[in-house]
C-alpha cells in the first residue's frame, strides 16, 4: 500500500486512441498487455474486448475494476488511521455545471465517505471561466472539459459530444436551427456551430444565457437542441446523429488542473479519488449511443 496515488501525465488518457495505458503508468505497452495476460490467465476469464469503439471492459473486468477501485479507497482509509495523519480542512473545487450531477455526485459521495473531515466547496461555472479562477487562485483543482489534443491538464476521460433533442421532438428539423447552449462561453460553442457552418446548415441561438436547468427545460419543450457529453444527457431526452441530419461532432476531454502551488492532502486525495473514479467506462453512454 501507498500513500501516493500514481495520476496521469498531462495530456494523457486511457479513453482514447492516442493515449494508452502504458504511457499512463510508465510502462510500455507489451509491458501492460502481458500484466492483462497474467491476470486473465489466473482469472480464468477475458477482462477486455476491441470493437471499433477501441479496447473496452468485459462484464469481468467491469467487475474486477469495480472490487479495485473500492481497494483504492480501503488504502486510502487504512493509510490515514495507521499513520496518525487524517486528511483534513477544506478544498475548493471547480466543476462545469453539467458534470455537477450524474457525473461528479458519486465521486464527491465516495470521497466524502473516505475523508469525512474534509470539507469541499464547490464552484460551478464554464470551463473557460474556471481556467480564470485557476489562474487567479481562486480554486485547487477544476475538472475543464476541453477539445481532445495537448493540455496543461491530466486527461482522465474522453467523451463523445452528441447532439440532444426531446423524446419525438422536431426542433432538430427546423431551419434555421434552433441552438440552445448554457452560456455564450460555452467550451462546445466553437465545435458546435462550427460543425453546422461546415455542413452548410443555418442556425440561430434560441436560448445562450441560463443556467443548466434553463438549458435542459427549452430542449425538452422542444423549442431547440443542445450539445452534451453522452454519460451526462438528461433522462427524457434523445440523442441526435448524423442521421437526423446533424453534423458528426468531435469528442473532449475531461482534465484535471491542478493549482501551482502547493496542494495541500486533502486536494491532493481528491485528485487521486477523481482519477480512479471517472477513469472507469462510460457504460451508460455506450447503452445510449446504441439506442
Amino acid at each position: 500500500m501507498s500513500p501516493k496515488g500514481q495520476g496521469l501525465p498531462p495530456g494523457r488518457c486511457w479513453h482514447h486512441d492516442r493515449c494508452t495505458p502504458g504511457r499512463a503508468l510508465h510502462l510500455t505497452q507489451g509491458a501492460v498487455s502481458q500484466q492483462i495476460k497474467r491476470l486473465e490467465a489466473f482469472f480464468g476469464a477475458s477482462l477486455f474486448t476491441r470493437d471499433r469503439r477501441g479496447l473496452r471492459l468485459t462484464p469481468s473486468g467491469e467487475r474486477l475494476l469495480s472490487k479495485a477501485r473500492r481497494m483504492t479507497r480501503l488504502n486510502d482509509e487504512i493509510w490515514a488511521e495507521m499513520t496518525g495523519r487524517a486528511v483534513e480542512g477544506k478544498v475548493r473545487l471547480g466543476v462545469p455545471q453539467d458534470l455537477v450531477g450524474e457525473c461528479l455526485a458519486p465521486v464527491l459521495k465516495t470521497y466524502s465517505e473516505t475523508f469525512p473531515q474534509v470539507e469541499i466547496s464547490l464552484v460551478c461555472a464554464a470551463s473557460t471561466e474556471l481556467v480564470e479562477a485557476m489562474a487567479g487562485g481562486a480554486i485547487d483543482l477544476a475538472l475543464i472539459e476541453e477539445p481532445v489534443g495537448r493540455s496543461a491538464g491530466e486527461c482522465v476521460r474522453v467523451e463523445r459530444l452528441v447532439w440532444v433533442g426531446a423524446k419525438g421532438g422536431e426542433a432538430h428539423r427546423k431551419s434555421p436551427t434552433p441552438i440552445s447552449l448554457v452560456a455564450e462561453s460555452c467550451v462546445f460553442r466553437p465545435a458546435v456551430l462550427g460543425a453546422l457552418d461546415e455542413l452548410g446548415r443555418a442556425w440561430r441561438a434560441a436560448f445562450d444565457n441560463g443556467g443548466v436547468e434553463a438549458t435542459i427545460a427549452t430542449v425538452r419543450a422542444d423549442l431547440a437542441v443542445t450539445a452534451w457529453l453522452a454519460s451526462v444527457v438528461p433522462d427524457g431526452l434523445d440523442i441526435l446523429s448524423s442521421a437526423d441530419g446533424l453534423p458528426d461532432l468531435p469528442p473532449f476531454s475531461i482534465n484535471l488542473h491542478l493549482t501551482e502551488r502547493d496542494l495541500a492532502p486533502a486536494a491532493t486525495a481528491l485528485a487521486r479519488h477523481i482519477r480512479a473514479e471517472l477513469a472507469q467506462p462510460l457504460l451508460r453512454a455506450d447503452r445510449l449511443l446504441r439506442g
